[in-house]
């Protein structure tokens, strides 16, 4: 309801400002002004921009696009070259969340070997996170000259993105304690003395899926318990998603099975410079824009693809 309401605000919103707008058009006929005039180019301009951020809004309506997104960047085969390239699309998505004001935190992290990260998870949290970040779920491949090869050869390394809502609970999941192996292991991460001292990090699988979730980074046992709950509930809203939509795939007779974990997206370093979706077919040779957190334009070709 919330969402709704926001929506016509901005409707309203826009509607007012191309009254103006119009007053303004009518001055510039009867009145040889240009200062009048470069007024007017100034809010057409920003009138333009509102009207291409409630179209992204349109593109919205997903059950779960208003809500927080939990992430988890897990390094493929290829040890200390994925392990760095983990590294990298975390830093990746760090920046976009900057840039485009949400809040990011990670809950548990798994350190590579000699470099970069082999398991990270975090929560990216703002107005419809998940409704964007949803764009980015599946394989990322990367194409460049390896900074661990002495002789400088071409690696292709592999790295896969998982995006869920984040959930308190879910009304049409039910959790049975029965169904829970929880399990508690000192934090490895940075965190003071009190985490590192103490079995506060905690590991739960929940039994009939086999899915897997930990949380180390809070202060206390019973609040990393809360945090891996949460993450519970998000992967199994996920998947009962997924099947959902493959369902609707077997239904409509589709030939092209629905592959949440199948390549997304191509980062060429070397021997040419391309970023390319390869669901939507948008491209950019921008790498370092890209890598510096400017993904919005992937984000949203998918939204309208979708």
């Amino acid at each position: 309801m919330r969402e709704r309401e926001g929506k016509l605000e901005k409707v309203s919103s826009l509607e007012k400002q191309l009254s103006d707008i119009e007053t303004m058009v009518e001055l510039c006929e009867q009145e040889d002004d240009e200062e009048l005039f470069e007024e007017l180019k100034t809010s057409l301009k920003a009138f333009e921009k509102e009207c291409e951020n409630l179209k992204i809004l349109t593109l919205l309506a997903g059950k779960y696009d208003s809500y927080n997104a939990i992430m988890n960047i897990h390094a493929g085969a290829g040890g200390t070259e994925a392990q760095d390239w983990a590294q990298m699309l975390f830093r990746m998505y760090s920046m976009y969340a900057e840039k485009n004001g949400f809040k990011l935190k990670v809950l548990d992290v798994l350190d590579g070997d000699e470099a970069g990260i082999k398991n990270i998870n975090f929560v990216v949290s703002g107005d419809n996170a998940y409704g964007y970040l949803k764009a980015e779920k599946g394989i990322h491949r990367l194409v460049r000259i390896s900074p661990f090869d002495a002789n400088a050869r071409r690696h292709t390394s592999f790295a896969s993105v998982e995006v869920m809502p984040e959930l308190e609970e879910a009304e049409d999941i039910e959790i049975k304690p029965e169904e829970l192996k929880i399990d508690t292991y000192r934090a490895s991460g940075a965190g003071g003395q009190h985490v590192n001292k103490t079995e506060s990090a905690i590991r739960i699988t929940h039994i009939p899926t086999g899915i897997v979730v930990s949380c180390q980074t809070e202060r206390s046992q019973i609040q990393n318990r809360e945090r891996a709950m949460k993450m519970l509930y998000s992967k199994l809203a996920e998947k009962q998603e997924r099947e959902q939509l493959e369902e609707i795939s077997s239904i409509k007779g589709e030939i092209k099975k629905i592959e949440w974990g199948s390549q997304i997206r191509s980062y060429v370093f070397c021997p040419y410079t391309l970023v390319k979706d390869h669901r939507t077919g948008y491209e950019t040779s921008d790498i370092q824009g890209v890598m510096n957190g400017e993904i919005q334009e992937f984000i949203l070709a998918y939204l309208q693809k979708i």
